[in-house]
Order: structure tokens, then C-alpha cells, then sequence
């Protein structure tokens, strides 16, 4: 990205709309002047621009709950910004996943006829566990035991998807492989590497095939 072609406002600022890179939940809106966009693209985490306190603030300085950059955007005028992240942590002051956390119109967004869908609700939902750690929850422990525990987890639920297959059984296959796949999104969270990444690679192996 060539910031020289942003167009920042009258007051040198720009929006900047936060998103999960892995859930793809918008987290919340913020400002940035050249200076903040400079030290987001230096130091790889989120730097804004305060208008209450006309200063810069390293999100999560002092609360820890940084957002490390996965990519940056200008929209097609080039006068907002949206910037995918990887949080470690709350997005929200308030302690939420998302600053976007109250619907005040409309209803709760159905799921839609995409029958994957699934597994787009699955990364926002472990994407949330991780950043909030609630008590009491199963993926909440998984990653606060760290990657080792959930890759030994992913071994073996691939296990149990092979002597599934091998004892013919369908039933038991689907739910074993249904487990593999929840784990493997885990891991996948717990890395910060978004599914969408993976799905990239391979449309790149099948367009070359």
C-alpha cells in the first residue's frame, strides 16, 4: 500500500474500520493519521490517532489486548481504511470481542443457504473465545494450554478418523472427521492464521493441476 495516495481529511485523519482477519467480525472503528499509519506499518500492530486527546495510542499498551496487523486496505476513494487483524485479546474497553456488540434495529442475521457456512461461524466463535478466555469453556482451556496441547488434540482426532474409515462405520466417520475439522480450526486460530489462507492455497494447487 502507497499511504502517499490516502486521502486524509482536513484534520490529517482517515477512518479506520477493524476486522478480524480470521472471523472476518468487524471489531470496531478508529482513526489514524499518516503518523499512526506509518507506525502500524513499522511495528506490524494497530497505532491510532486519538481526537480526544489529539495524541497517538498503541492499541493494547497498557490492557495487552494488541492487534497484530494482518493486512491493510484503502478503500476505492482511498479515503478509509480497513485494516485485518489478529487480536490478542478484547477489542472493546468494555471487556467485548467487538466494540459492534448491541443491535439497536433489525434481527439476528440468519444463516445463509452456504453450505459452509459453518465454518465461517466456527472461526468467528473460536476467533471470540480466544480474545475473551470465558470461564468455563472447553476452547477457552484449549487455548490457554497453548498449541501443543491443541496440535496433540488434532493427532488425535486423525486418528480416530482413520479407524473410523477402517472399520467402515459412516456414523462414526462423519463425527470424528466433524471433530478433526473443529480442532484443526482451532489450531489454525491459535496460530493466527486465517482459514481463508488456507483455502487460498488450494485454489492456487488446483488452478495449476
Amino acid at each position: 500500500m502507497n499511504i502517499e495516495e490516502i486521502q486524509f481529511d482536513e484534520q490529517g485523519l482517515v477512518p479506520a474500520i477493524v476486522q478480524d482477519a480470521q472471523s472476518k467480525e468487524v471489531l470496531t472503528l478508529a482513526y489514524m493519521n499518516q503518523e499512526a499509519v506509518e507506525k502500524s506499518m513499522e511495528t506490524g500492530e494497530t497505532v491510532f490517532y486519538s481526537r480526544s486527546r489529539q495524541e497517538l495510542w498503541h492499541k493494547g499498551a497498557t490492557s495487552g489486548n494488541t492487534q497484530a496487523i494482518h493486512s491493510m486496505k484503502y478503500d476505492c476513494d482511498q479515503d478509509a481504511v480497513l485494516v485485518q487483524v489478529i487480536p490478542n485479546g478484547p477489542a472493546c474497553h468494555k471487556g467485548d470481542y467487538s466494540c459492534f456488540s448491541t443491535t439497536f434495529y433489525g434481527k439476528q442475521t440468519e444463516p445463509s443457504d452456504h453450505r459452509y457456512q459453518i465454518l465461517d461461524e466456527l472461526q468467528r466463535v473460536l476467533s471470540e473465545r480466544k480474545a475473551t478466555l470465558p470461564e468455563g469453556s472447553y476452547t477457552s482451556e484449549m487455548f490457554q494450554n497453548g498449541v501443543d496441547r491443541i496440535a496433540k488434540k488434532v493427532t488425535e482426532e486423525a486418528g480416530e478418523v482413520i479407524i473410523a474409515a477402517k472399520n467402515d462405520d459412516h456414523e462414526e466417520l462423519t463425527w470424528e472427521t466433524a471433530d478433526l475439522l473443529f480442532h484443526t480450526l482451532m489450531l489454525l486460530t491459535e496460530r493466527g492464521l486465517p482459514f481463508d489462507d488456507v483455502l487460498r492455497a488450494l485454489e492456487e494447487r488446483h488452478q495449476k493441476k
